[in-house]
């Protein structure tokens, strides 16, 4: 069963293009993988320094292999989440 991943970021004013950018080369890499369905960033049109992700894969695992990848520990453990002030994750299974 697809597996989902929302995710709400929320950095400084100042950290907010730096971690577009890394967002959307996390985005490059992601879709490059086996089992990603979708992997989409959003910028809040309404709150400056806002991020919203919408990720699927195609089970559990697969999201595991991504959070377990060289590019996720590169931009959002390295890059994106050291810079956060807020962030909220849910996940779900498709139906």
């Amino acid at each position: 069963m697809p597996y989902a991943v929302v995710a709400h970021y929320r950095c400084e004013p100042q950290d907010a293009e730096l971690v577009r950018d890394a967002l959307l080369k996390m985005r490059e890499h992601t879709l490059r993988e086996p089992g990603n369905l979708a992997y989409v960033v959003h910028a809040d049109a309404d709150a400056e320094a806002a991020f919203t992700l919408y990720e699927q894969y195609v089970d559990r695992a697969a999201f595991d292999a991504h959070a377990a990848s060289e590019h996720f520990a590169e931009y959002i453990l390295g890059t994106v989440r050291p810079r956060l002030v807020d962030r909220t994750v849910w996940f779900g299974e498709v139906l």
